[in-house]
């Protein structure tokens, strides 16, 4: 079973999205919550969360500071940011903030659950964008020029110390599959396909993640 977590205070929008994302597998379980507060306390209910998809506009809280707290207090449940707010200072703001994918909320159906598969697939799904500075700056940490999630940066960084997916999977109390998704995301932004190879890359680009 796949439980999504949609958090969107206009309720149409919400019970659209809840009736999109249902129809995307058979055992997918869509959760509403109508604020930070509310999904807040959904997430503390139950650990079985496999995504949070979330608003940039809420009432009590705004997105970019959800996406914060998710990031440290939830970091093995990836986000999925749907917003109106779809201006490419966002869009990165987001991905930048641990946010794993964005869509515009003018997009389709199809464009939402394409998203969500590419994220539950450990991928980052977010609308093609000019680079922000053509030459990445060289003293940027690796993190950030390969665009990694907060929760892939610390996996990165226990890979980087030689640990095991199992003892990255003990540090950081995930399931070694919740780390072996990390680690595919990983080598797909690093552009490798082992360790070894990840490996060379962050020595080549300096050792702060």
């Amino acid at each position: 079973m796949t439980r999504i977590l949609i958090v969107e205070d206009h309720a149409l929008v919400r019970e659209a999205m809840a009736q999109t994302l249902a129809r995307l597998e058979a055992g997918t379980e869509c959760v509403e919550a109508m604020n930070s507060e509310e999904a807040l306390a959904r997430l503390e209910e139950s650990p079985d969360w496999d995504l949070a998809v979330i608003d940039l506009m809420l009432p009590d809280l705004n997105g970019f500071s959800l996406l914060a707290v998710l990031a440290k207090r939830f970091p093995d449940v990836p986000t999925i940011v749907v917003s109106a707010l779809d201006d490419a200072a966002s869009i990165r703001r987001a991905i930048k903030g641990g946010a794993s994918g964005f869509v515009s909320k003018a997009s389709s159906g199809d464009v939402l659950r394409a998203a969500v598969k590419c994220v539950l697939a450990g991928g980052i799904y977010a609308p093609d964008l000019e680079p922000e500075n053509p030459a990445k700056r060289a003293d940027a940490p690796v993190s950030e020029r390969f665009g990694l999630t907060a929760g892939q940066t610390r996996v990165l960084d226990l890979l980087a110390q030689g640990k095991t997916n199992r003892e990255i999977a003990d540090f950081l109390g995930l399931s070694e599959g919740t780390v072996k998704v990390h680690m595919s995301a990983i080598f797909r932004a690093l552009n490798v396909s082992n360790r070894a190879q990840a490996l060379v890359v962050i020595s080549r680009n300096g050792t702060r993640l």
